[in-house]
C-alpha cells in the first residue's frame, strides 16, 4: 500500500465525521468539546458491553496463562516496532535529536535486544517516547475537533481519528506482515496484551468515577494535550466558551466643589469703616 493511498483512507472519513459534528447541536449544559455526546454515550455503552463480555474475560485468561515476563517480552516486541514511526513523527515535529534517538533505540533493541524482545536501549539510558501522527497534527496547529468515541477503539477526537488512520495504514509495520493470517494474529495478540496490562486500571476506574464517561473523556483530552506539548501545555482559560471578563472601569470622579451656602445662614458682613481723620 502506497503512502498516498494510506493517507486517502482516513481523509475519506472527514466528510462523515464533519456531518455528524454539524448535525448535533450543543446545549447550554453540554461540554463544548463534546457536541456529539448523545451518540458518543451510546457507543461508549456498546464498548462497555463488548469489553465486559469479550475483552475482559479474554485478557484475564491471557494474563492467568502467560507469565509476566513473557507478556513483557511481547510488549517490548511491539513497542520496538513502534519506535520507527515514533522517530518519523519526532522529525516531522522538528525534534530531530529525539528522532535520531528513536532510530537508535530500534537499532539497538532489534540487534542486541533480539528483535526487540529485550529493551536494552532503556538500560543504556535512551529514553522511550510516545509520538503519533495525531500529536504531529496538533504540533502543526490543527485543533482537536469534536470529541469522538470510536467503536472498540474508544476515546478519540476528529484530529486524532485522522491521525490514527495514518498511523495504522502508513506507520504501523504490523500492517505489512504477510500472510494476512499472520498480520491479523499479530493485531489480536497486541490488542489482548495491551488490554491485559489495563485490567487493574479499569477496576480503579469502576471504583473511582461517578460518571465514567465524563471521567474518561476529560482524562483523555487532558492527556492528549499534555502529550502534544511534551508535558508542558499552555494554560487554558477557565471557561472555554466565554471571553475572559474585563474588570469594569470606575466612572471618572467629578472635581470636588464647595458646598453652596444658604444666604439665610450666612453671617452678615461687617460694614466698611472709614479711615480715621476723615
Amino acid at each position: 500500500m502506497t503512502l498516498a493511498r494510506a493517507l486517502s483512507l482516513p481523509l475519506r472519513m472527514l466528510p462523515l465525521l464533519l456531518a455528524l459534528a454539524g448535525g448535533c447541536a450543543t446545549t447550554e449544559d453540554r461540554d463544548p468539546r463534546d457536541p456529539l455526546e448523545p451518540m458518543n454515550r451510546a457507543i461508549y455503552r456498546f464498548n462497555e458491553v463488548a469489553d465486559e463480555w469479550v475483552a475482559v474475560p479474554v485478557a484475564t485468561a491471557y494474563r492467568n496463562v502467560l507469565h509476566e515476563q513473557i507478556r513483557g517480552r511481547i510488549r517490548n516486541f511491539f513497542a520496538n516496532l513502534g519506535d520507527l514511526w515514533i522517530g518519523v513523527n519526532d522529525v516531522l515535529q522538528g525534534k530531530f535529536f529525539d528522532g535520531f534517538e528513536d532510530g537508535m533505540r530500534f537499532v539497538f533493541n532489534s540487534t542486541f535486544g533480539l528483535f526487540g524482545l529485550h529493551d536494552v536501549a532503556s538500560d543504556m539510558g535512551i529514553e522511550k517516547r510516545d509520538e503519533d501522527f495525531g500529536q504531529t497534527l496538533g504540533r502543526w496547529g490543527v485543533g482537536d475537533g469534536p470529541y469522538i468515541v470510536l467503536p472498540i477503539l474508544s476515546s478519540s477526537t476528529l484530529r486524532d481519528t485522522v491521525g490514527w488512520g495514518v498511523d495504522i495504514f502508513a506507520g504501523d509495520p504490523v500492517t505489512y506482515f504477510r500472510p494476512i493470517a499472520v498480520r491479523n494474529s499479530a493485531y489480536a495478540l497486541r490488542l489482548v496484551n495491551r488490554r491485559a496490562d489495563l485490567l487493574d486500571a479499569s477496576r480503579i476506574l469502576e471504583q473511582a468515577a461517578l460518571d465514567k464517561y465524563v471521567f474518561q473523556r476529560d482524562a483523555y483530552l487532558q492527556r492528549r494535550r499534555s502529550q502534544i506539548y511534551d508535558g508542558n501545555p499552555p494554560r487554558e482559560p477557565r471557561q472555554r466558551d466565554e471571553e475572559p471578563e474585563v474588570p469594569a472601569k470606575e466612572p471618572p470622579k467629578e472635581p470636588a466643589t464647595e458646598p453652596a451656602t444658604d444666604p439665610a445662614t450666612e453671617p452678615a458682613t461687617k460694614p466698611a469703616t472709614k479711615p480715621k481723620g476723615q
